[in-house]
């Protein structure tokens, strides 16, 4: 609420605060009085008989010691029926009696009422008084003990509107309520006091009504001077108005005169801010021509690096084949069996090179989208590499295809998804060369070397460490209708900071003695290239890492080609390739 609202609110409430104010205190000091002179009479009657019930004797014993020996009883009595101590019979009967002690206790107390009505002074006519037990009393005990109401009731019916019933607790916290009908006064005295009682009201209200007209009154007289000083105040403000008024004419034809000055400077100024937003952009649109070409030359610079890298690894296999046939001499079968392998991989090669010639032909930043099989690509990679993964980098390439290699369609440039594929595929080649090296290192001891023969338990560890396959696991799958392969290793994995920043060019953490082969360290250049590749494609790449624990690469493809099924392997998580 503004702050203008409540100002009108105050200023209707403001008259009224201060007969509200003394209206509550007067109430607050004479409802007490009030509250006696009118009910008085009624309050001592109740507290009469409360002291009666309480106080009254038959013998040595009260109705209130008479109750709390029967609860007393009760308890030891439920005790001993749940033990099987005595008797069923005997206990209930021995209940029975304490039962009729306070039903005897009752009719004592209230028979002389019945007897001589109206003719003992000062001494109230009972009709009914009542013991009633609480379900919290019944539940405390054994259910075959009888906690119903015990009453004694005069058999006389009172006539109308000459009796009160009273109901209050015995005593606190005990359970036990009293219910009692009674008449304290005769009947004629009973009418009288009710005429007092309703002048008494009358009189009250009277007086309410004469406090509501002083208010009134009151606000009345207010409401008046207040309206009066509101007149005085307008009348002053209307002047001080006139008088502004005439001086804000003035200040406005000034102002006018200067406007006229300042519009004609104005439009100096658009038609000089227009021909240099003109020469600005005509800068920035050379400027992101520049930018473009330098992204182009950029783009044109990883992409052949990452080429290049790959075609370096591709000549891997066939420079060790040839090696092995000038030094080694092989068997005839062997050397045609090489030779055979050595054409294949250079056939592979020269497609792979034509497929770069055809891709660097073209912009790099457009790309040419075809419909590919997924699982036809993880396929090709299997070929292409698992023989010499196995015979060379000591690591095993299993395939996991979605569909029983039924196709699975992606859009995309085939050359640029295999340079991607390929690119996992080194990453996790490294990655199992460290862990290999890591796991030997950790089998020997530091400085164990040269001081003598290792013990039993240091050369089985040395064998297992020797012995350790490296796995690569190359899925295809569809997550929430998005075709996605996967490529996990039981590598050395990575830490947090190097999966945040693994994606960056020129980012590497490879060493001389973590490659295969003594190959030197990476030019950092490969995931930066995946990660472009992606972005045209619309992919999006997920990376899953922790030391010692392998690396997850995950490509999820856009939804536009995906079947409408998802495989529940997809949705699962890739199993865990620990070092064993």
């Amino acid at each position: 609420m503004r702050w203008s609202a409540w100002r009108g609110l105050l200023y209707y409430v403001w008259p009224m605060l201060t007969p509200l104010l003394l209206a509550a205190a007067v109430f607050y000091f004479v409802r007490e009085p009030l509250a006696y002179w009118r009910q008085g009479e009624s309050v001592f009657d109740e507290q009469a008989i409360q002291e009666w019930v309480r106080e009254s004797r038959v013998g040595s014993r009260s109705l209130p010691e008479t109750i709390k020996d029967f609860l007393a009883d009760a308890k030891t009595t439920s005790q001993e029926l749940r033990t099987g101590k005595r008797s069923v019979d005997g206990l209930l009967d021995h209940h029975k009696k304490k039962r009729a002690e306070i039903q005897e206790l009752l009719e004592a107390l209230c028979l002389p009422t019945k007897i001589y009505p109206g003719q003992l002074p000062l001494f109230p006519v009972i009709h009914r008084l009542e013991v009633r037990f609480d379900d919290d009393v019944k539940n405390q005990h054994d259910d075959r003990l009888n906690f119903g109401p015990i009453a004694w009731d005069s058999d006389n019916p009172p006539l109308p509107h000459q009796f009160r019933d009273l109901g209050y607790e015995l005593g606190r916290d005990e359970g036990v309520r009293i219910q009692i009908q009674f008449q304290l006064h005769a009947y004629m005295q009973k009418q009288f006091r009710e005429r007092e009682d309703d002048a008494k009201r009358r009189l009250v209200n009277i007086g309410v009504l004469v406090f509501v007209f002083i208010a009134i009154v009151w606000m009345v007289i207010l409401r008046r001077r207040e309206a009066a000083r509101e007149f005085q105040r307008l009348q002053t403000e209307q002047q001080i108005q006139e008088s502004r008024q005439k001086h804000l004419e003035e200040e406005l034809r000034r102002q006018e005169a200067e406007r006229k000055q300042e519009e004609a400077e104005r439009k100096h100024l658009q038609e000089e801010l227009r021909r240099r937003e003109a020469e600005r952009e005509k800068q920035e649109a050379e400027r992101q021509a520049l930018e473009l070409k330098s992204q182009m030359f950029h783009s044109i610079g990883i992409m052949a690096k990452s080429y290049a890298h790959n075609i370096k690894n591709l000549l891997v296999r066939p420079n060790d084949l040839l090696r092995r046939c000038l030094e080694e001499h092989p068997s005839p079968e062997d050397e045609t069996r090489m030779l055979l392998e050595i054409q294949q991989t250079l056939g592979t090669v020269t497609e792979r090179l034509q497929e770069i010639l055809q891709t660097v032909q073209r912009d790099p930043n457009k790309f040419e989208s075809v419909r590919l099989d997924l699982n036809a690509l993880a396929q090709d990679l299997h070929k292409t590499w698992a023989e010499q993964a196995q015979s060379k980098w000591k690591m095993v390439i299993d395939l996991d295809l979605h569909g029983r290699s039924a196709p699975l369609y992606v859009s995309g440039d085939r050359s640029h998804l295999q340079q991607t594929l390929e690119n996992f595929l080194f990453n996790a080649r490294d990655a199992i060369s460290e862990m290999r090296n890591h796991l030997r290192k950790q089998a020997r001891p530091d400085g164990a070397i040269g001081k003598g023969p290792l013990d039993e338990t240091q050369r089985q560890a040395l064998i297992a460490a020797a012995g350790w396959k490296g796995r690569v696991l190359i899925r295809t799958c569809v997550i929430d209708a998005h075709p996605v392969i996967e490529l996990h290793d039981n590598g050395i994995g990575m830490t947090a900071e190097t999966r945040a920043h693994c994606t960056e060019p020129h980012f590497s953490t490879k060493r001389n003695n973590a490659l295969y082969a003594g190959l030197s360290a990476g030019m950092g250049l490969g995931l930066s290239f995946v990660q472009m590749i992606l972005q045209h494609h619309g992919a999006t790449l997920e990376i899953e890492s922790e030391p010692l624990k392998g690396a997850l690469f995950r490509v999820r493809f856009p939804a536009a080609l995906a079947g409408p099924a998802t495989t529940k392997a997809g949705q699962e998580s890739v199993r865990q390739l620990g070092p064993g």
